[in-house]
């Protein structure tokens, strides 16, 4: 393994310095202090513990490393050039240009060689965590030995800011308890934050916050390379827990006036402090984006020699497969997401005919969807009774029994926030297809995670029950109203509310075989009927997002779209309508983004725009479902916040009755006649 000399070493450690510091005084802002004071930790992690192919940047026996504290993205940029990923000195001079493949911070797609979407503090320590824990899982669920893929390393770093948030907490908490012993974090200690030293907002010790977390912790100088080797080749060895390395740093190392200030945190350095710090540290004032000559060679023949080693990797591989046929059939097939053909047919077996809550038609479902794709794992926050998701029978609880990481369920504890960022690490790891859940009403904990899903595009599934007013007694702190519109606002994110157990089959069909993104199940705690389908139907139907239940062709004289138990509400109440003359089509939408994206021609067949009186239907705030019945059409839902009290009881106190609906839906058409 090569290794600079001194004078080397210094070169290239400014050479990241000083692209970080070109790149931002060229945008004309950026964060240029923790760059300039993570330089010298940053390139031994990279030089001397990282293993990576920059030509394959998704080689999946590579480790992963993790910019948790994302505003310093020109560290990472600077690191992925310099080792010879396919981001050029040009990606590096276009930081934060429309379009180019250096943004404000790491976003996931954008960059060869960024693992994870690291904007809001925290959030890139605790995808990390579902990194590892995939990578365990890996080891366990195929097994066969070191040889074998899941046998490497998590490396981040992470920043005072990211320890302030709490979903940091709950996620070294949850790492400690599980002994993640192949996640290794450097915490950049540089006792600065944007309005001052951290001593102002922040206090506690650090050290013995996460030992009390059961990790294993360090400090080192974040000057002296030689003891962050030592400490780093430790950290590899404690193959029981997670590891922090405390770092003491110095933010805008190297700057006369700007050095271990908050003025170097969140703004370029000015043109004159710029020269200055140059000229403190004997580097060129000129040309700008500086690479010497020697610093471009030493890294181009490291990145030579990190592909050698992960072709020396690859080749362990062969040996691994021979011997282990049915564990790497299996792992090939989970990289792959194999599905048979028929899914759907398979998972909505046996479901028609049933009255029962969708939560528990999803259980079934997704004891299904496991025996035909075991690559599906997950679990919920404390919460598998309620079905949020359930427990799978006979796969084993993950941190139990003589190998800890071989089941398939996941206890995440009273832990919702962080859940949904392991969740989403695991995914972004490339082999297991994660889910978790919790009730509705907690997606409001994991915003931030399920928009990192959506943003990121990767394949997160979030199972959440008691969807809605009817879950009852709780009352209005576990009763959610708006949740349903706020999450269909999100872009990139299917909102599934199936009516019962064949949309939910073919929901979760839909998720495995078709998603290209995260997807949300909403699911009813209390037991819905079975529809009677007497409009031609196909179970494929359901993945157009909307289909008809009852369809009195060229007689129809009001449309009803429902969603989720409504469905069934509206069916009844159709009969009330035809009764009084008025025939009425009756739309189930179990996906509105989905049935957005249907073609014109289908949309209007089943919700014109042509007269025809329009309602939707939803015991929530329902506004989300005004895109399909305009400004003049009738949204019934709930115009408050809920109350605690019997399902029958809140239904009729807030007109889900099919009386009371068919009346405000006479009194909307005849209105609307006049």
């Amino acid at each position: 393994m090569t290794e600079p000399n001194a004078q080397l070493r210094e070169r290239i450690e400014n050479s990241i310095r000083f692209l970080a510091v070109d790149a931002i005084e060229r945008a004309g802002c950026g964060h240029p202090g923790a760059p300039m004071g993570l330089a010298r930790a940053a390139f031994e992690i990279w030089d001397q513990h990282l293993r990576f192919d920059p030509a394959n940047p998704d080689w999946p026996l590579r480790d992963r490393f993790v910019l948790s504290n994302g505003h310093a993205s020109m560290l990472l940029y600077s690191l992925l050039h310099l080792f010879g990923f396919d981001v050029s000195l040009e990606d590096l001079q276009d930081f934060r240009v429309l379009g180019s493949k250096t943004p404000g911070h790491p976003e996931y797609g954008d960059t060869p060689g960024v693992e994870v979407t690291t904007g809001p503090l925290g959030q890139g320590f605790a995808h990390s965590v579902g990194m590892a824990l995939a990578a365990r899982m890996t080891a366990s669920h195929f097994p066969g030995g070191e040889d074998g893929p899941g046998h490497h390393f998590v490396y981040g770093i992470v920043g005072d800011g990211d320890l302030m948030e709490g979903i940091s907490s709950e996620a070294g908490s949850l790492a400690g308890h599980l002994g993640l012993g192949n996640l290794i974090f450097l915490y950049d200690d540089n006792q600065i934050t944007i309005d001052g030293r951290t001593d102002i907002s922040f206090s506690e010790d650090v050290e013995q916050r996460f030992a009390a977390q059961r990790w294993h912790v360090q400090q080192v100088d974040g000057q002296d390379w030689q003891g962050l080797r030592v400490a780093l080749e430790v950290a590899r060895a404690e193959t029981g827990r997670p590891s922090l390395i405390i770092t003491r740093t110095t933010i805008g190392f190297g700057s006369p006036n700007r050095a271990d200030t908050s003025k170097a945190h969140g703004e370029a350095l000015g043109g004159d402090e710029v020269r200055l710090t140059k000229e403190a540290l004997g580097w060129p004032l000129q040309p700008e984006f500086l690479v010497p000559d020697d610093v471009a060679e030493w890294c181009a023949v490291r990145a030579r020699e990190k592909q050698a080693e992960a072709a020396e990797r690859n080749a362990q591989l062969e040996p691994w497969r021979a011997a282990n046929p049915e564990s790497a059939k299996g792992w090939d097939a989970a990289r792959a997401g194999a599905l048979p053909s028929n899914l759907g047919e398979i998972l909505a077996e046996g479901l028609s005919g049933i009255d029962e809550p969708t939560r528990k038609h999803g259980a079934k479902v997704l004891e299904r969807l496991a025996g035909q794709a075991p690559y599906f794992v997950g679990g919920s926050a404390d919460l598998a009774g309620s079905g949020a998701p359930p427990i799978l029978k006979e796969r084993g609880s993950v941190g139990q029994g003589d190998d800890p990481f071989a089941g398939a369920n996941i206890h995440f504890g009273v832990r919702e926030h962080a859940m949904g960022a392991i969740t989403n690490g695991m995914a972004l790891d490339g082999t297991f297809r994660p889910y978790c859940g919790t009730f509705l009403i907690f997606s409001d904990y994991m915003r931030p995670s399920l928009r990192l899903a959506a943003l990121m595009g990767v394949k997160s599934t979030f199972v959440f029950t008691h969807d809605s007013i009817f879950l009852g007694e709780d009352g209005p702190t576990h009763q959610p109203v708006e949740h349903l519109d706020s999450l269909r606002a999100m872009p990139n994110l299917a909102v599934w509310r199936p009516a019962d157990g064949m949309e939910t089959a073919m929901a979760w069909a839909w998720i495995a075989q078709k998603a290209e993104g995260p997807a949300l199940l909403a699911l009813t705690r209390q037991k819905v009927k079975a529809l009677e389908r007497k409009a031609p139907f196909h179970p494929e139907d359901v993945w157009r997002g909307g289909y008809a239940i009852q369809d009195p062709g060229d007689q129809t004289g009001v449309v009803l779209v429902a969603t989720g138990s409504e469905v069934q509400l509206a069916c009844e109440t159709a009969e009330k309508l035809r009764a009084e003359g008025l025939p009425a089509r009756v739309v189930s939408l179990p996906c509105l983004s989905l049935f957005l994206e249907q073609p014109e021609a289908y949309r209007n067949s089943l919700v014109a725009n042509d007269g025809t009186p329009l309602v939707a239907i939803e015991a929530a705030r329902g506004e989300s479902l005004r895109a399909l019945v305009g400004a003049d059409g009738l949204v019934h839902g709930v115009p408050s916040f809920g109350r605690s009290a019997p399902l029958a009881d809140l239904a009729a106190h807030f007109g889900f009755t099919p009386d009371q609906l068919a009346a405000k839906v006479l009194a909307h058409v005849r209105g609307a006649d006049a």
